[in-house]
């Protein structure tokens, strides 16, 4: 990676006036190695303050806390079999207990820290813009919050409005595209847009930048071994025979699916399944329409996607995931879930699924299901963020359906839990995962600049080992540049 000296001395200058110390890759994977002035400041901040300390805490193994928390072995549930009706055990990674309430804020860290401490972005006169549908605007916004710099956010129109009033709030620039969670193309001609127009403005495009996908494969790959390992030694746990079966992850930027392709080299028989949104079915029949399950399905394929290490396809409908998420959010859905002896404990637990958390727990269980898995394997599946930033999404459920009762309590559980099958699923075979792959060319050679050659390269293994080797390169430049801004303020 080339070094702009003159631009990283203005990035040094900066992080030092702001007292910014940035946390390596290593550090992210394993907090135990995090310096202890950096705990002790984190004592005293919030989970979303707008403190440089907070860089340290984007990770999945914060403390569930809202202020002070450490770290711990990592947040997940397991999901019982009264929820999901198979014996499989399905385990899901929290991403409540990031700052900003979801993962994507470590996606964002990985697209712009690498050019931050190699002078390729400049804090002090560039402004970071993050195309998104939603979560991934808001983690860039507060990373830039963080360095003091200028974020744009780029999102459809129709995302929830939490989402847009979290950004005013912490003072980015919105602007929103027309249409939904799908409407990808439009944000992507804003970008040429701003390139245009505005050449004070680094895009961080999240479909296309092989930092996102670097920090889920080490950060996230990781965090999903340690939950399975901490799984197969806990106590009364005959972990002998416990087998990591599958890793389900809805697609919508590419990135966190890629902590598959960490886990393959940990677990050889390991499935990586991509899910998407029945109403927009590009990956299970190259479709493609507008859906409801917001941060997933863009009608594309995304550039950084490793399809070739992608076995299989589900698609969930989102009417199941809006009927579900009333299920475990109402309270006469979850007196219902008690009264099917699904524990208390759980069932208050159940808010920390978002609307995508939803369906990647749908798609584990149609997983399961495809597989005849039994109690002796484990999915794991990522819950992006919780219902604490969709409670406008439950208000208007209410105002289309009216009030919740335990009767569609029953019709819901009945018929989008009890009656989940493996239909709209896909195994793919080499040459689909082919066709697949070329269908990028439509995207991304046509439209957006790349060339064949380089989408070529994409289908070489070899390409994306090298890629991931390139973050052991970003830590030690991390190290270097922290060196120069010295020691926190």
């Amino acid at each position: 990676m080339p070094i702009k000296e003159a631009v990283l001395e203005r990035a040094v200058a900066r992080c030092r006036e702001r007292g910014v110390v940035i946390p390596t890759f290593a550090q992210m994977r394993d907090p135990a190695k995090v310096p202890k002035q950096v705990r002790a400041r984190l004592k005293e901040v919030g989970l979303w303050d707008v403190d440089p300390v907070n860089l340290f805490r984007i990770s999945w193994k914060n403390e569930p806390a809202a202020k002070g928390g450490l770290y711990g072995e990592g947040n997940w549930i397991e999901l019982p079999s009264g929820l999901t009706g198979v014996e499989a055990r399905i385990v899901g990674l929290v991403g409540k207990w990031f700052p900003t309430g979801a993962h994507k804020v470590g996606a964002a860290f990985g697209c712009i820290v690498p050019r931050l401490v190699s002078g390729q972005f400049d804090p002090t006169s560039q402004k970071a813009v993050w195309p998104s549908t939603g979560n991934y605007c808001r983690g860039g916004a507060f990373d830039c919050a963080l360095l003091g710099c200028h974020a744009v956010g780029i999102l459809p129109e129709e995302m929830s409005p939490e989402r847009f009033e979290w950004l005013s709030q912490i003072g980015a620039e919105v602007i929103a595209t027309p249409g939904c969670e799908s409407n990808v193309k439009e944000i992507y001609d804003k970008c040429w847009e701003i390139r245009r127009t505005r050449p004070d403005c680094v895009i961080f495009n999240q479909f296309e930048e092989f930092g996102n996908a670097a920090w889920h494969y080490h950060v996230t790959g990781d965090a999903v071994e340690h939950a399975f390992q901490r799984l197969r030694s806990a106590p009364g746990s005959d972990g002998g025979r416990l087998r990591l079966a599958a890793y389900v992850s809805a697609t919508g930027s590419a990135g966190t699916i890629a902590a598959g392709d960490y886990l393959r080299t940990r677990f050889p028989h390991l499935r990586v399944v991509a899910v998407e949104a029945l109403q927009c079915p590009t990956l299970l029949s190259c479709g493609f329409g507008g859906h409801r399950i917001e941060g997933i399905g863009d009608k594309h394929i995304p550039w950084i996607h490793n399809v070739r290490n992608t076995d299989v396809v589900v698609a969930v409908d989102d009417e199941q995931c809006l009927a579900l998420m009333r299920l475990f959010n109402e309270s006469e859905g979850q007196a219902f879930l008690i009264r099917q002896g699904v524990a208390l404990a759980f069932v208050q637990q159940l808010p920390l699924v978002g609307i995508s958390g939803i369906c990647n727990l749908v798609a584990a269980i149609k997983t399961a299901k495809l597989f005849d898995l039994d109690g002796r394997d484990v999915i794991v599946t990522p819950l992006t963020d919780s219902m604490e930033l969709y409670q406008s999404r439950v208000n208007e459920q209410r105002k289309l359906h009216g009030p919740y009762s335990q009767a569609t309590a029953g019709r819901h559980f009945g018929r989008y839990l009890e009656a989940v099958a493996t239909d709209h699923m896909r195994e793919l075979s080499h040459a689909e995962r082919k066709a697949l792959h070329n269908f990028k060319y439509f995207t991304w050679v046509e439209q957006q600049g790349r060339t064949a050659d380089e989408l070529r390269r994409l289908w070489d293994p070899d390409f994306w080992t090298e890629n991931f080797a390139q973050v052991e390169e970003w830590d030690r430049l991390i190290e270097q540049f922290n060196s120069r801004v010295a020691t926190l303020s």
